[in-house]
């Protein structure tokens, strides 16, 4: 592993930036992916990433998250639904629990695809693949309470 990355996620895996990571990162992404017409996702530096178009659970209205994902052979994808080790369940895990149908934008691309909430047996192999992926979730998944949800994204 190269030390930047080693450096990155020593980082990435502090309450500090659990605290502050939130408030900037998305935006940001937001912004550049919109200037970019989809081409570009900064945080997709550090870790692959998709835009998520979900539909708002309460609201009904479209929600678009950036999203660190590990890309899956068949070309699907694994959400992990961190909050970057905050006490609550992001809510964009909420909206994919009430309406699988969603949108992932992918290297400029845009993708319909069904979300699967991740249970059992094929939860706990998929948690290894995260952590293998990107071991600070294990340090997010030991600051919380709850079990973090993953999501299965498959194409439609």
């Amino acid at each position: 592993m190269p030390p930047g990355e080693r450096l990155l996620q020593r980082v990435s895996a502090t309450r500090t930036f659990a605290r502050i990571a939130p408030h900037f990162i998305p935006a940001l992404d937001r912004a550049v992916h919109r200037l970019t017409r989809g081409k570009v996702l900064l945080s997709a530096r550090m870790l692959p990433g998709v835009i998520l178009t979900a539909t708002g659970a309460r609201s009904g209205q479209p929600r678009r998250t950036p999203l660190a994902c590990l890309p899956e052979e068949g070309g699907g994808w694994l959400l992990i639904g961190s909050n970057f080790g905050r006490p609550g369940h992001p809510a964009w895990t909420g909206n994919l629990l009430k309406n699988p149908e969603a949108e992932v934008s992918w290297r400029g691309r845009d993708i319909p695809v069904r979300a699967r909430l991740l249970t059992g047996e094929e939860r706990a192999q998929a948690w290894r693949a995260a952590l293998a992926f990107w071991p600070p979730y294990a340090a997010y998944q030991a600051r919380v309470a709850r079990e973090i949800r993953l999501f299965r994204l498959e194409r439609r």
